[in-house]
């Protein structure tokens, strides 16, 4: 037991508070490195969904490039209701087509389209939906058929009421030239003003 006369020395701290501080940084800091060492084999990808996931981020979806912007349309229209097969010839389409695409940095929008009836929809599944897209790969087959490369066509079907038919649009899909290549470098040097 301790006696009142008694007096105890007061205890210092061996350590300032600021050293324990960083020393716990320094531990943490240490802990991530071996965290990251340990996970050498993720991609990074992978690895920075799951630290975002720890800290309660939702994922974004991948940034989907803008559709092409629409320069020019063409069409064929007068399909029979509720078929896709075609109403007339596509000669005139095809070249128009052909032409549309000269520049390599254009592309070919085909949309298939129902005027809205219950009677223009898909005899087997009875989907006006389902019509349209079928519209859009006829016209997509024949320009196939006729020489108009795969890649730079995509097919979309009308989510509205319009006429029976197919809509072709060419859209400007950006700059897909080929870099310029440089002049040869002049051995003078240039003149400062």
């Amino acid at each position: 037991m301790i006696a009142s006369e008694d007096v105890l020395p007061e205890i210092t701290p061996a350590r300032p508070a600021w050293l324990m501080t960083l020393a716990d940084l320094a531990l943490l800091l240490v802990a991530f490195f071996v965290f990251i060492q340990a996970n050498q084999q993720l991609d990074g990808d992978t690895l920075a969904r799951g630290i975002r996931a720890g800290f309660g981020a939702v994922d974004t979806p991948a940034i989907v490039p803008p559709a092409p912007m629409p320069v020019s349309a063409s069409g064929l229209h007068g399909f029979a209701v509720g078929s896709a097969a075609l109403p007339g010839p596509v000669a005139p389409l095809v070249a128009w087509a052909r032409e549309a695409l000269g520049d390599p940095r254009a592309m070919l929008a085909v949309t298939g389209m129902v005027d809205g009836s219950s009677d223009d929809v898909d005899p087997v599944t009875q989907n006006a939906a389902v019509l349209a897209a079928d519209r859009a790969r006829t016209i997509v087959g024949v320009l196939i058929a006729h020489g108009i490369a795969s890649d730079r066509i995509t097919i979309t079907a009308a989510g509205r009421a319009g006429r029976r038919g197919v809509s072709v649009t060419t859209g400007f899909a950006g700059n897909r030239q080929r870099p310029a290549v440089p002049a040869a470098a002049s051995t003078t040097q240039p003149t400062r003003i």
